[in-house]
Protein backbone atom coordinates (compact mmCIF):
# COMPACT_ATOMS: atom_id res chain seq x y z
CA UNK A 1 0.00 0.00 0.00
CA UNK A 2 0.78 3.99 -0.41
CA UNK A 3 1.80 4.95 3.31
CA UNK A 4 -0.38 7.87 4.51
CA UNK A 5 1.17 11.31 4.57
CA UNK A 6 0.85 10.94 8.92
CA UNK A 7 2.95 7.77 8.92
CA UNK A 8 5.31 9.43 6.52
CA UNK A 9 5.79 11.82 9.00
CA UNK A 10 5.82 9.87 12.07
CA UNK A 11 8.72 7.74 10.23
CA UNK A 12 10.34 11.25 9.77
CA UNK A 13 10.30 12.38 13.54
CA UNK A 14 11.91 9.29 14.28
CA UNK A 15 14.18 8.87 12.12
CA UNK A 16 17.26 9.58 14.70
CA UNK A 17 15.68 7.62 17.16
CA UNK A 18 15.47 4.56 14.55
CA UNK A 19 19.36 5.57 13.95
CA UNK A 20 20.03 5.79 17.75
CA UNK A 21 18.20 2.15 17.98
CA UNK A 22 20.40 0.44 15.17
CA UNK A 23 23.40 1.56 16.59
CA UNK A 24 23.03 0.31 20.30
CA UNK A 25 21.40 -3.19 18.73
CA UNK A 26 24.39 -3.50 16.61
CA UNK A 27 26.76 -3.22 19.36
CA UNK A 28 25.08 -6.24 21.52
CA UNK A 29 26.54 -9.63 20.82
CA UNK A 30 24.86 -12.36 19.60
CA UNK A 31 25.89 -15.61 18.37
CA UNK A 32 23.32 -17.94 16.85
CA UNK A 33 22.27 -19.96 20.50
CA UNK A 34 23.60 -17.31 22.48
CA UNK A 35 21.10 -14.20 22.10
CA UNK A 36 20.16 -13.19 25.53
CA UNK A 37 21.55 -10.28 25.83
CA UNK A 38 19.65 -8.46 22.50
CA UNK A 39 16.52 -10.58 23.36
CA UNK A 40 16.51 -9.08 26.92
CA UNK A 41 17.18 -5.51 25.33
CA UNK A 42 14.10 -5.73 22.95
CA UNK A 43 11.97 -6.86 24.88
CA UNK A 44 12.20 -4.08 27.59
CA UNK A 45 12.76 -1.50 24.74
CA UNK A 46 9.24 -2.61 23.26
CA UNK A 47 8.03 -2.31 27.05
CA UNK A 48 9.15 0.70 26.90
CA UNK A 49 7.58 1.71 23.80
CA UNK A 50 3.73 0.52 25.70
CA UNK A 51 4.05 -2.48 24.01
CA UNK A 52 1.70 -4.67 25.63
CA UNK A 53 1.89 -8.52 26.25
CA UNK A 54 5.91 -9.02 24.81
CA UNK A 55 7.67 -12.17 26.00
CA UNK A 56 10.54 -13.90 25.67
CA UNK A 57 9.85 -17.72 24.86
CA UNK A 58 12.02 -20.97 25.24
CA UNK A 59 13.59 -20.25 21.90
CA UNK A 60 15.12 -16.79 22.98
CA UNK A 61 12.30 -15.16 20.27
CA UNK A 62 10.60 -12.14 21.02
CA UNK A 63 7.64 -12.04 20.84
CA UNK A 64 4.77 -8.77 20.43
CA UNK A 65 1.68 -10.23 19.85
CA UNK A 66 -1.06 -7.84 18.07
CA UNK A 67 -5.09 -8.83 17.95
CA UNK A 68 -6.65 -11.75 17.92
CA UNK A 69 -4.76 -14.56 18.18
CA UNK A 70 -7.09 -17.03 18.05
CA UNK A 71 -7.91 -16.08 14.30
CA UNK A 72 -5.15 -16.19 11.05
CA UNK A 73 -1.92 -14.82 11.88
CA UNK A 74 0.43 -13.04 9.44
CA UNK A 75 3.64 -13.47 11.14
CA UNK A 76 6.86 -10.82 10.30
CA UNK A 77 10.28 -12.17 11.47
CA UNK A 78 13.80 -10.68 11.63
CA UNK A 79 16.68 -12.47 13.31
CA UNK A 80 18.88 -11.26 16.00
CA UNK A 81 21.83 -13.52 16.22
CA UNK A 82 25.07 -12.78 13.85
CA UNK A 83 27.60 -15.34 12.65
CA UNK A 84 30.28 -14.10 15.15
CA UNK A 85 31.08 -15.64 17.95
CA UNK A 86 31.82 -12.66 19.76
CA UNK A 87 30.50 -12.53 23.57
CA UNK A 88 31.62 -8.62 23.76
CA UNK A 89 30.59 -5.36 22.32
CA UNK A 90 30.94 -5.35 18.67
CA UNK A 91 32.93 -3.21 17.11
CA UNK A 92 30.99 0.11 15.30
CA UNK A 93 32.22 3.07 13.38
CA UNK A 94 30.38 5.46 11.11
CA UNK A 95 32.20 6.93 8.62
CA UNK A 96 31.62 8.04 4.95
CA UNK A 97 27.92 7.24 4.97
CA UNK A 98 28.18 4.27 6.08
CA UNK A 99 28.11 2.26 9.71
CA UNK A 100 30.08 -0.65 10.10
CA UNK A 101 29.84 -3.48 12.10
CA UNK A 102 29.79 -7.14 12.02
CA UNK A 103 25.95 -8.44 11.60
CA UNK A 104 24.74 -4.53 11.18
CA UNK A 105 23.27 -5.40 7.83
CA UNK A 106 22.55 -9.65 8.69
CA UNK A 107 20.87 -8.80 10.40
CA UNK A 108 20.56 -6.02 12.77
CA UNK A 109 18.97 -3.39 10.70
CA UNK A 110 16.28 -5.07 9.90
CA UNK A 111 15.42 -5.99 13.44
CA UNK A 112 15.85 -2.29 14.09
CA UNK A 113 12.93 -1.48 11.67
CA UNK A 114 10.79 -4.28 12.61
CA UNK A 115 11.02 -2.81 16.08
CA UNK A 116 10.16 0.92 15.20
CA UNK A 117 6.93 -0.20 13.33
CA UNK A 118 6.27 -2.14 16.64
CA UNK A 119 6.74 0.85 18.17
CA UNK A 120 4.48 2.81 15.97
CA UNK A 121 1.55 0.03 16.19
CA UNK A 122 2.24 -0.05 20.24
CA UNK A 123 1.65 4.13 20.09
CA UNK A 124 -1.10 4.43 17.69
CA UNK A 125 -2.89 0.92 18.05
CA UNK A 126 -4.13 -0.34 14.12
CA UNK A 127 -6.29 -3.07 13.95
CA UNK A 128 -5.28 -6.16 11.93
CA UNK A 129 -7.64 -6.60 9.23
CA UNK A 130 -7.92 -10.34 9.92
CA UNK A 131 -6.73 -12.75 13.23
CA UNK A 132 -3.48 -11.02 14.48
CA UNK A 133 -0.30 -10.60 14.10
CA UNK A 134 3.07 -11.44 15.25
CA UNK A 135 6.33 -9.35 15.53
CA UNK A 136 9.00 -11.53 16.17
CA UNK A 137 12.51 -10.80 16.93
CA UNK A 138 13.69 -14.11 16.44
CA UNK A 139 16.95 -16.56 17.28
CA UNK A 140 19.00 -18.92 15.62
CA UNK A 141 18.52 -18.45 11.99
CA UNK A 142 22.37 -18.02 11.65
CA UNK A 143 24.76 -21.78 10.70
CA UNK A 144 23.75 -24.01 13.62
CA UNK A 145 21.40 -21.61 15.19
CA UNK A 146 19.12 -24.77 13.05
CA UNK A 147 16.12 -21.74 12.41
CA UNK A 148 15.53 -22.95 16.38
CA UNK A 149 13.59 -19.56 16.47
CA UNK A 150 11.12 -19.94 13.34
CA UNK A 151 10.53 -23.78 14.33
CA UNK A 152 9.21 -22.72 17.52
CA UNK A 153 6.97 -20.36 15.97
CA UNK A 154 5.21 -22.49 13.69
CA UNK A 155 5.47 -25.06 16.39
CA UNK A 156 3.31 -22.81 18.76
CA UNK A 157 1.19 -20.86 15.80
CA UNK A 158 1.86 -22.44 12.53
CA UNK A 159 -2.09 -24.00 12.79
CA UNK A 160 -3.05 -20.61 12.52
CA UNK A 161 -0.32 -18.87 10.80
CA UNK A 162 -1.41 -17.96 7.24
CA UNK A 163 1.49 -16.29 5.67
CA UNK A 164 4.76 -15.12 7.04
CA UNK A 165 7.28 -12.40 5.96
CA UNK A 166 10.58 -12.16 7.13
CA UNK A 167 12.74 -9.31 7.09
CA UNK A 168 16.36 -9.93 6.03
CA UNK A 169 19.13 -9.54 3.74
CA UNK A 170 19.16 -6.24 1.68
CA UNK A 171 16.27 -4.81 -0.23
CA UNK A 172 17.79 -6.29 -3.45
CA UNK A 173 16.67 -9.48 -3.35
CA UNK A 174 14.12 -11.28 -1.80
CA UNK A 175 13.13 -15.29 -0.90
CA UNK A 176 10.24 -17.28 -1.58
CA UNK A 177 11.45 -20.66 -2.37
CA UNK A 178 13.74 -22.85 0.12
CA UNK A 179 16.76 -24.27 -0.03
CA UNK A 180 17.13 -27.46 1.96
CA UNK A 181 20.14 -28.76 3.70
CA UNK A 182 21.59 -31.25 6.23
CA UNK A 183 24.62 -30.59 7.89
CA UNK A 184 27.35 -33.34 9.74
CA UNK A 185 29.99 -33.64 12.36
CA UNK A 186 32.02 -36.57 11.30
CA UNK A 187 35.03 -37.98 12.98
CA UNK A 188 37.11 -40.77 12.56
CA UNK A 189 38.99 -42.98 15.30
CA UNK A 190 41.81 -45.01 15.00
CA UNK A 191 45.04 -46.43 17.18
CA UNK A 192 47.39 -43.63 16.28
CA UNK A 193 50.73 -43.68 18.53
CA UNK A 194 53.76 -42.25 18.24
CA UNK A 195 55.21 -41.60 14.76
CA UNK A 196 58.58 -43.70 14.46
CA UNK A 197 57.76 -46.77 17.21
CA UNK A 198 53.98 -47.00 16.07
CA UNK A 199 54.44 -46.40 12.95
CA UNK A 200 52.48 -48.15 10.28
CA UNK A 201 49.18 -47.92 12.46
CA UNK A 202 46.21 -45.88 10.98
CA UNK A 203 46.12 -42.10 10.89
CA UNK A 204 42.96 -40.80 11.45
CA UNK A 205 43.74 -37.52 9.20
CA UNK A 206 44.78 -39.80 6.21
CA UNK A 207 41.76 -41.41 6.74
CA UNK A 208 39.56 -38.41 7.03
CA UNK A 209 41.19 -36.83 3.90
CA UNK A 210 40.38 -39.95 2.01
CA UNK A 211 36.88 -40.06 3.00
CA UNK A 212 36.67 -36.41 1.76
CA UNK A 213 38.02 -37.36 -1.59
CA UNK A 214 35.28 -39.50 -1.95
CA UNK A 215 32.66 -37.41 -0.75
CA UNK A 216 34.01 -35.16 -3.79
CA UNK A 217 33.24 -37.79 -6.38
CA UNK A 218 29.03 -37.38 -6.61
CA UNK A 219 28.29 -35.83 -9.50
CA UNK A 220 25.15 -33.85 -8.23
CA UNK A 221 21.56 -34.41 -9.07
CA UNK A 222 20.41 -32.98 -12.03
CA UNK A 223 17.10 -31.52 -10.34
CA UNK A 224 16.99 -28.27 -9.15
CA UNK A 225 20.24 -26.93 -8.04
CA UNK A 226 22.74 -28.99 -5.37
CA UNK A 227 25.80 -28.33 -3.84
CA UNK A 228 27.95 -29.86 -1.31
CA UNK A 229 31.12 -28.67 0.88
CA UNK A 230 33.20 -29.55 3.97
CA UNK A 231 33.75 -26.24 5.62
CA UNK A 232 35.89 -27.80 8.51
CA UNK A 233 38.22 -30.29 9.59
CA UNK A 234 40.47 -30.81 12.28
CA UNK A 235 42.42 -33.67 14.33
CA UNK A 236 45.55 -35.07 15.83
CA UNK A 237 47.61 -33.89 18.17
CA UNK A 238 51.22 -33.39 17.18
CA UNK A 239 53.67 -33.33 14.72
CA UNK A 240 55.21 -36.91 16.40
CA UNK A 241 52.11 -37.98 16.41
CA UNK A 242 49.90 -40.40 14.52
CA UNK A 243 46.54 -38.84 14.34
CA UNK A 244 43.99 -41.03 16.51
CA UNK A 245 40.99 -38.81 15.98
CA UNK A 246 40.00 -36.34 12.98
CA UNK A 247 36.57 -34.73 12.15
CA UNK A 248 34.75 -32.27 9.85
CA UNK A 249 31.98 -30.11 8.97
CA UNK A 250 29.93 -31.20 5.98
CA UNK A 251 26.96 -29.97 4.43
CA UNK A 252 24.80 -30.39 1.27
CA UNK A 253 22.02 -28.13 -0.08
CA UNK A 254 19.54 -28.36 -2.55
CA UNK A 255 16.04 -26.39 -3.42
CA UNK A 256 14.93 -30.16 -4.61
CA UNK A 257 13.86 -32.75 -2.22
CA UNK A 258 14.54 -35.78 -4.18
CA UNK A 259 17.88 -34.39 -4.80
CA UNK A 260 18.55 -33.93 -0.95
CA UNK A 261 17.61 -37.86 -0.62
CA UNK A 262 20.27 -38.88 -3.33
CA UNK A 263 22.74 -36.59 -1.73
CA UNK A 264 21.74 -38.63 1.80
CA UNK A 265 22.12 -42.12 0.06
CA UNK A 266 25.65 -40.97 -1.25
CA UNK A 267 26.75 -40.39 2.09
CA UNK A 268 25.84 -43.27 3.89
CA UNK A 269 27.62 -45.25 1.32
CA UNK A 270 30.37 -43.93 2.13
CA UNK A 271 30.29 -43.76 5.79
CA UNK A 272 29.36 -47.84 5.78
CA UNK A 273 32.54 -47.93 2.55
CA UNK A 274 34.97 -46.41 5.77
CA UNK A 275 33.49 -48.31 8.60
CA UNK A 276 34.06 -51.61 6.98
CA UNK A 277 38.14 -50.36 6.74
CA UNK A 278 38.17 -51.51 10.70
CA UNK A 279 37.75 -48.40 12.03
CA UNK A 280 35.26 -45.64 13.96
CA UNK A 281 33.33 -43.40 11.85
CA UNK A 282 30.66 -41.40 13.67
CA UNK A 283 28.67 -38.76 12.39
CA UNK A 284 25.85 -36.49 14.15
CA UNK A 285 23.38 -34.66 12.29
CA UNK A 286 23.93 -30.66 13.78
CA UNK A 287 21.80 -29.30 11.27
CA UNK A 288 18.78 -29.74 9.15
CA UNK A 289 16.67 -27.54 6.73
CA UNK A 290 13.64 -28.53 4.86
CA UNK A 291 12.59 -27.66 1.19
CA UNK A 292 9.81 -25.84 -0.01
CA UNK A 293 6.50 -28.03 0.34
CA UNK A 294 2.95 -27.71 -0.64
CA UNK A 295 2.61 -23.94 -1.21
CA UNK A 296 -0.83 -22.63 -3.00
CA UNK A 297 1.12 -20.93 -5.86
CA UNK A 298 -1.50 -18.02 -5.86
CA UNK A 299 -1.22 -17.41 -2.29
CA UNK A 300 2.48 -17.64 -2.84
CA UNK A 301 2.52 -14.97 -6.13
CA UNK A 302 0.28 -12.56 -4.10
CA UNK A 303 3.02 -12.07 -1.60
CA UNK A 304 6.01 -11.77 -3.90
CA UNK A 305 4.12 -9.19 -5.59
CA UNK A 306 2.91 -7.49 -2.34
CA UNK A 307 6.96 -7.18 -1.66
CA UNK A 308 7.98 -6.06 -5.05
CA UNK A 309 5.24 -3.22 -5.04
CA UNK A 310 6.70 -1.96 -1.35
CA UNK A 311 10.39 -2.36 -2.70
CA UNK A 312 9.55 -0.53 -6.30
CA UNK A 313 7.75 2.15 -4.13
CA UNK A 314 10.47 3.18 -1.48
CA UNK A 315 13.54 2.13 -3.38
CA UNK A 316 12.60 2.59 -6.97
CA UNK A 317 14.17 -1.13 -6.95
CA UNK A 318 12.96 -4.24 -8.62
CA UNK A 319 13.21 -7.38 -6.92
CA UNK A 320 14.82 -10.30 -7.96
CA UNK A 321 13.11 -13.28 -6.43
CA UNK A 322 15.39 -16.46 -5.76
CA UNK A 323 15.33 -19.92 -3.63
CA UNK A 324 17.26 -19.61 -0.24
CA UNK A 325 18.20 -20.52 3.27
CA UNK A 326 15.92 -18.66 5.93
CA UNK A 327 13.87 -18.29 8.70
CA UNK A 328 11.31 -19.02 5.74
CA UNK A 329 12.13 -22.46 5.14
CA UNK A 330 10.16 -24.09 7.99
CA UNK A 331 7.13 -21.94 7.10
CA UNK A 332 7.52 -23.18 3.53
CA UNK A 333 7.98 -26.41 4.45
CA UNK A 334 4.44 -26.51 5.72
CA UNK A 335 2.81 -24.81 2.53
CA UNK A 336 2.71 -21.17 3.77
CA UNK A 337 2.92 -18.64 2.17
CA UNK A 338 6.26 -17.12 3.03
CA UNK A 339 8.73 -14.28 1.76
CA UNK A 340 11.95 -12.86 2.92
CA UNK A 341 13.56 -9.34 2.16
CA UNK A 342 15.24 -6.78 3.41
CA UNK A 343 15.50 -3.39 4.44
CA UNK A 344 18.94 -1.81 3.75
CA UNK A 345 21.33 -1.18 1.23
CA UNK A 346 24.73 -2.42 1.88
CA UNK A 347 27.35 -5.29 1.90
CA UNK A 348 30.01 -7.50 3.21
CA UNK A 349 27.11 -9.50 4.78
CA UNK A 350 29.19 -12.12 6.92
CA UNK A 351 32.50 -10.64 7.15
CA UNK A 352 33.72 -8.46 9.78
CA UNK A 353 33.43 -5.30 7.21
CA UNK A 354 29.79 -5.54 6.74
CA UNK A 355 28.30 -2.22 6.24
CA UNK A 356 25.18 -0.39 5.52
CA UNK A 357 24.45 2.75 4.00
CA UNK A 358 22.86 5.63 6.09
CA UNK A 359 20.94 7.13 3.22
CA UNK A 360 19.30 3.62 2.80
CA UNK A 361 17.78 3.42 6.01
CA UNK A 362 15.34 5.76 6.17
CA UNK A 363 13.56 3.91 2.44
CA UNK A 364 14.25 1.30 4.45
CA UNK A 365 11.60 2.13 7.50
CA UNK A 366 9.34 3.46 5.05
CA UNK A 367 9.34 -0.38 3.38
CA UNK A 368 9.04 -2.35 6.66
CA UNK A 369 6.15 0.12 8.15
CA UNK A 370 4.47 -0.51 4.43
CA UNK A 371 4.36 -3.93 4.61
CA UNK A 372 3.28 -4.44 8.45
CA UNK A 373 0.67 -1.87 8.18
CA UNK A 374 -0.47 -3.38 5.21
CA UNK A 375 -2.18 -5.87 7.37
CA UNK A 376 -4.04 -3.11 9.51
CA UNK A 377 -6.78 -1.11 9.18
CA UNK A 378 -7.86 2.37 10.74
CA UNK A 379 -4.27 3.57 10.54
CA UNK A 380 -4.78 6.99 12.29
CA UNK A 381 -4.29 10.23 10.49
CA UNK A 382 -4.37 12.14 13.26
CA UNK A 383 -1.17 13.51 15.67
CA UNK A 384 1.71 11.41 14.79
CA UNK A 385 4.01 12.25 17.68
Amino acid sequence: MSLPGTVLSYIRQHEEEAFDLLLKLARIPAPSNHEEKRAAFCREWLEKQGAQGVYIDSALNVIYPVGDLAGPLTVFMAHSDVVFPDTEELPLKVENGKIFCPGIGDNTANAAALLMAAKYIASHNPVPKEGGLLLVIDAGEEGLGNLKGSRQIMETFGDRVKEVICLDGTCRSCVNAAVGSNRYRIGITTEGGHSYSKFGNRNAIAYLASMITELYTIKVPEGGKTTFNVGTIQGGTSVNSIAQHAEMLYEFRSDDRASLKIMERHLNAVLELYRTKGIEVHAELIGERPCTGDVPPEAEQALMDRAAAAVREHFGAELKFTPGSTDCNIPLSMGIPSVELGCYEGGGSHTREEYVEIDSLLPGLNLAFDLVLGYCSNISDGDVC
